[in-house]
Parts: C-alpha cells; sequence; structure tokens
C-alpha cells in the first residue's frame, strides 16, 4: 500500500539500511549503510534542520515570515531551505569557498541568497562564515540565527528519529555505530540513544587531517596548531561545538583527504550507491578500524549525502589527478586524470605561419604535422627558434619543408615511468592512441605536473 504525504517535509526519515558488499569485504563482520541521501534533501541534515526550525518556533525565537540566518557547508542549508519553502520563511546562508559550486547552485535553486566566505581564515575572523552569519542576525529584522553548532535540538533530532530507525532497522543487534563528525549533532545524538540501549555500543566518529576534534577528543587540549585548510568537506572542525558529549563517543578516527576521495569514487562503482565525500572518509576510517572488529559484530555507517553535490570534485577525474589524488600508473591512466583535450595539429601544405599562429593560440609548443591522414612530423617550438634566427622568411614556407621528426606514438597501457625513453630534450612530447582511434597527446608538463602532487 502506498501512503501519500501532504507536503515534502513528512518525507523525511525511514531511510534504507543496506549491506555494504564489496568495499567491506575483507572486515569480519556484516557493515550496513544507512543511506542518507534518500531524504528530500539528499543528505542527513534534513532531519536536524527541520527539528531546529519546529524547536525554534515553539519557543518563539522564529516568528512567522522571519528570516533563517545560518553558515553551512551546503546540506544544513538545503534542508532549512525546504522547511522554510513549505513554512513560508527567507533564508540567508553563509559558506565558505571550500564547498563545491554544486552546493552553492543549488542553494540559490532553492530561493536561499548565499554569501561565500574565505576558508582559510579563524573561525572569530570577521570574514569567517561564522562571524559573518552572527553579524547578519543582529543586523537582519525578524532574523533567527540558526547555529548548528551549538543547538542542541540538532542532536535531539537524531536522539529521537535516527537513531531508533536504525535500532529497529537492527532489531536491537547493532554493535558499532560510525559517523563523520562535524556540528557534533549527529555522533552525540545516535550515542546518547544506543548508550541507554546498550552502553556497549561502540560509537566512532571520523575526523578529518586538518580539524582539532580528535586531538581535543583524546587529550581535552583544543589545539589550533591541528587546524590547517583541508579539502574534505561537511565533517571536521576548527573549534568544538557544543553538541559534542564525550561521554557517549568511544573513538575518533583521522582519515585523509585522498583516502576519503578515493573511497567515496570505490562505493560508487563497486556498490552501486552514489555518496559524497563524508560516505567515503566514513568507509575509508572504518577499514583503518578493522582489527577491532570482530565476525559476530553488527556495524552501520552512515552515508550522509548525495554525490550529486560532487560531480565537480571527487568525481571528476581532473580535479582528482590535479590534487594527486589518482594513482598514475599507465599512459591510460593519465590521459583518463587529465580529460579529453582536442589535439591541435596541422597540415605538411599549412604554411609555417599557421604552425605559429596556432602555438600562439593554444598555448602549446609542440604540434603534430598530418599529411594525408598519417602523422608525418612536428613542428616545435625550438626547432623553430633555430630555423627563424638562420632564415626569417621561413614563415611563407610549408610546414613539410621544415618539420622535425615524428612525435613517438606510445601504448594506452605503456607504464608512465617507461615515458622517459620517449621524452627527452629534444622530443617534448608524445602520442597515444585510444580504441577509438583518436589521438592523444602527452607532453612534459603533463608528466610532471602528475607527479608533483
Amino acid at each position: 500500500m502506498h501512503k501519500v504525504f501532504d507536503n515534502i517535509l513528512q518525507t523525511i526519515g525511514d531511510t534504507p539500511l543496506v549491506r555494504l558488499n564489496k568495499v567491506l569485504a575483507d572486515l569480519p563482520c556484516p557493515v550496513y549503510a544507512k543511506i542518507e541521501y534518500g531524504n528530500p534533501g539528499n543528505s542527513i541534515k534534513d532531519r536536524m534542520a527541520l527539528k531546529m526550525i519546529e524547536v525554534a518556533e515553539l519557543d518563539g525565537r522564529l516568528k512567522p515570515g522571519g528570516t533563517i540566518i545560518e553558515g553551512t557547508s551546503g546540506n544544513t542549508g538545503m534542508g532549512l531551505a525546504i522547511a522554510a519553502i513549505i513554512k513560508g520563511y527567507k533564508c540567508i546562508f553563509t559558506t565558505t569557498d571550500k564547498q563545491s559550486k554544486e552546493k552553492v547552485d543549488i542553494l540559490r535553486a532553492m530561493g536561499a541568497e548565499v554569501i561565500v566566505c574565505p576558508t582559510n581564515v579563524e573561525p572569530e575572523d570577521p570574514m569567517s562564515y561564522y562571524s559573518v552569519s552572527k553579524r547578519l542576525a543582529t543586523e537582519v529584522p525578524n532574523s533567527w540565527y540558526v547555529n548548528q553548532y551549538d543547538n542542541l535540538a540538532n542532536r535531539l533530532a537524531h536522539y529521537e528519529q535516527t537513531a531508533p530507525e536504525i535500532w529497529n532497522q537492527t532489531d536491537g543487534k547493532v554493535t558499532h555505530v560510525v559517523v563523520a563528525s562535524g556540528t557534533g549533532g549527529t555522533i552525540t545524538g545516535l550515542g546518547k540513544y544506543f548508550k541507554e540501549q546498550n552502553p556497549n555500543i561502540q560509537m566512532w566518529a571520523i575526523d578529518s587531517y586538518g580539524s582539532l576534534l580528535k586531538k581535543w577528543f583524546d587529550t581535552g587540549e583544543i589545539d589550533m596548531k591541528e587546524v590547517h585548510p583541508y579539502i574534505s568537506e561537511g565533517f571536521g572542525e576548527d573549534f568544538v561545538p557544543e553538541n559534542y558529549d564525550k561521554s557517549v563517543i568511544d573513538h575518533f578516527e583521522k582519515v585523509t583527504d585522498k583516502d576519503g576521495a578515493v573511497m567515496a569514487r570505490r562505493i560508487a562503482k563497486e556498490e552501486g550507491i552514489f555518496v559524497g565525500y563524508s560516505a567515503g572518509s566514513v568507509v575509508a576510517g572504518l577499514h583503518q578500524l578493522k582489527d577491532k572488529l570482530k565476525k559476530d559484530d553488527f556495524v552501520v555507517v552512515i552515508f550522509h549525502d548525495h554525490g550529486s553535490r560532487y560531480v565537480g570534485k571527487i568525481y571528476n577525474d581532473e580535479w582528482m589527478l590535479q590534487r594527486g589524488f589518482l594513482d598514475v600508473n599507465t599512459v591510460k591512466d593519465l590521459i583518463g586524470g587529465l580529460g579529453r583535450r582536442r589535439v591541435v595539429t596541422v597540415d605538411g601544405q599549412d604554411t609555417v605561419a599557421k604552425a605559429m599562429e596556432l602555438m600562439n593560440k593554444y598555448d602549446i609548443e609542440q604540434i603534430p604535422v598530418m599529411s594525408n591522414g598519417e602523422m608525418t612530423g612536428s613542428i616545435t617550438q625550438n626547432g623553430l627558434f633555430k630555423k627563424l634566427m638562420e632564415d626569417a622568411g621561413i614563415k611563407e614556407k610549408q610546414v613539410k619543408e621544415v618539420q622535425e621528426a615524428a612525435m613517438p606514438v606510445v601504448n594506452m597501457d605503456t607504464r608512465v615511468d617507461r615515458l622517459s625513453h620517449y621524452i627527452n630534450k629534444d622530443n617534448g612530447a608524445v602520442l597515444a592512441k585510444d580504441d577509438s582511434g583518436d589521438f592523444h597527446i602527452l607532453t612534459k608538463y603533463d608528466i610532471i605536473n602528475a607527479f608533483s602532487k
């Protein structure tokens, strides 16, 4: 029997719990993912966004026709925006320039005003997204500052809704819950509920390098030396939100930006579950902790949001390659990371002047020469420089009269470390032909760039 709803807010919650079969196959116990992108805003933040609004309405902080103001990495903003549409509020959000463009575009599409602030500043800096949102809350009439970090309705949402769902879905058999933690609402709300049901349930929080949360948890020290810019999105903090309660958390584990990104891509390709950055980090962190697990354990991981918000980042090969997140072993790997690029060529009957024009237009140093559909030679900046110094009139000659040797053509499965046999001071590039017969060019710069991260 199908259930119908009066509005989209009624569809929040009741997300599925799905077993992971491949990415954690080497663990001794089953692992199930709570698929939170099943919420209407495609993230777990829908739950706490609605709860925080409902509590603010009850205690009078949020009045009819008011403006909701919040600093958000994107997902909380989406949940707030959806609720605001249904309930008749306006939204102003601040976010950081680290967040994906997709997140900002989506918030604006939902009618919110979005102000992008710099990432690499202290929380108390007037330009930080925390400070800007607080200032706006004092300036905008009839506004309410959400403050998801210190708003305890955040963790209440997970205590009242998310945790009971998991408990019922697992028939109370859950032994470990793993969460990428930022505001602290999810890990603490879940932890408070589960510790009440069974104090032995382990609550593991995933942190990022560049965040101070793990050191604070381990030592009680708020060490700003731990804080530095990081790429992972949606978790980790440079301060300790009030939502945290150490007594219901058992362990913090740090995961690198690379490991989280690579694992998210694996989850998509191997499990068919298109997840965001934090989900990859959760699974990578759990893998680091696998020696703490036994065959009778029952693990639940939280998949916070959907991969559609990261298509320009972790699901973009070029973005991954630029940050050194892709393992580049073969020519095919390198070309895949660079993305499809037009190979600029000249015909042997074209003038040298045309070749020079193409070099300037596309800012390239070498061009393959084609004659009757075949690669017959090349034109290079170094070679042209020497010839022009001897005879400036060669610009009107045909390319075939001054061309140099053709660039080497290598197989797509050639190991990158073998390219040094082909690329040298006299030859600055190689060509590779893919299965469809298209040529790709690899330069010294491409290879240096791939290995400089």
